[in-house]
């Protein structure tokens, strides 16, 4: 692809790490070929993203074997996020089966996964939990830092400040509630806790008709559409809004990263073309831009990252 197209920017919290505004999320795909997968990833590295996140819940694994792939021979300078799936499992094994899909590439921060309560966060992180226990894994240097990834703003108001998250992940786009930009990226700011955030696209909903990540609508509204001088009936295709649209709006945000699904290279060009144009929304377009996402949501299943 030439000379990279982006520099690292910011530092991630109190890691230390300088990463860059993109990074490459989940892109496993096993209708694909493995190599393809493993090309495709190496390809957003090659642009110069340097935050790549996986987890083992992705594709049965396949998504944390096609990083370690990927990885192979240009670690240096990547932060990896990992993932702890399940909290009533020891995190030490969790990690082992990790670091073997991943060829013995030692992920930079492993963080649970999905923790969307506050009863689930509280076990956590109760003395003895298994937030202790990962720092046990920091100490024994099978990852370097902790966190968790959430979809509830409550849950992240008690954990942020908690002193045990270095990296919080939650969603940030036109579509989401709106507690996670004006509330929680502030106060990670405040903390130094570092924010990488996903659900730009809104699982794919707000770019096409998709109950999200690819998955067909269960029903679709009907509607008149002309064809031909003549009214029939039809599937129209459902509002929608444009990848510029939502890489411009989540940039607006300021998260230290904002993590992409990246899976083919005209996804990715059509999302670093954005990057890379990036200008601000101002308070207008924010506000507009979050209308036109509200109809694209529509008729398209519930948003599972936003509280009810």
């Amino acid at each position: 692809m030439g000379t990279p197209s982006f520099r690292p920017r910011r530092e991630l919290g109190r890691t230390g790490f300088v990463a860059t505004v993109l990074g490459a999320g989940d892109l496993a795909d096993a209708t694909l070929p493995f190599d393809t997968c493993v090309a495709t990833l190496r390809r957003a590295l090659d642009a110069g993203l340097n935050v790549v996140d996986t987890a083992p819940s992705y594709e049965d694994g396949l998504s944390e074997r096609i990083v370690g792939a990927a990885l192979a021979g240009r670690r240096d300078g990547i932060f990896l996020i990992d993932k702890i799936d399940h909290f009533d499992r020891p995190v030490a094994e969790q990690i082992a089966g990790s670091l073997e899909r991943l060829s013995g590439v030692v992920p930079d921060l492993f963080v649970f996964h999905g923790v969307s309560t506050l009863e689930a966060f509280r076990t956590l992180a109760a003395p003895g939990g298994r937030f202790d226990e990962l720092a046990r894994a920091v100490a024994a240097k099978t990852t370097r830092f902790r966190g968790i990834s959430c979809h509830h703003p409550e849950v992240l108001r008690e954990a942020i400040p908690s002193g045990l998250c270095d990296v919080v992940m939650f969603p940030v786009g036109p579509f989401v509630d709106p507690r996670y930009v004006d509330e929680m990226l502030p106060l990670a700011r405040k903390h130094g806790v570092g924010t990488v955030c996903f659900k730009t696209f809104g699982a794919g909903k707000l770019l096409g008709d998709t109950e999200g990540y690819g998955r067909p609508l269960a029903a679709r509204p009907r509607g008149k559409v002309s064809s031909g001088g003549e009214d029939r009936d039809d599937e129209p295709v459902l509002p929608r809004l444009g990848v510029a649209d939502c890489v411009r709006y989540t940039l607006t945000c300021d998260p230290d990263v904002a993590l992409l699904g990246l899976s083919f290279p005209n996804e990715q060009d059509a999302a670093f073309a954005a990057a890379e144009a990036f200008v601000p929304l101002s308070r207008e377009e924010l506000a507009a831009t979050r209308e036109r996402a509200v109809v694209a949501m529509q008729h398209k299943g519930a948003a599972w990252w936003n509280p009810a």
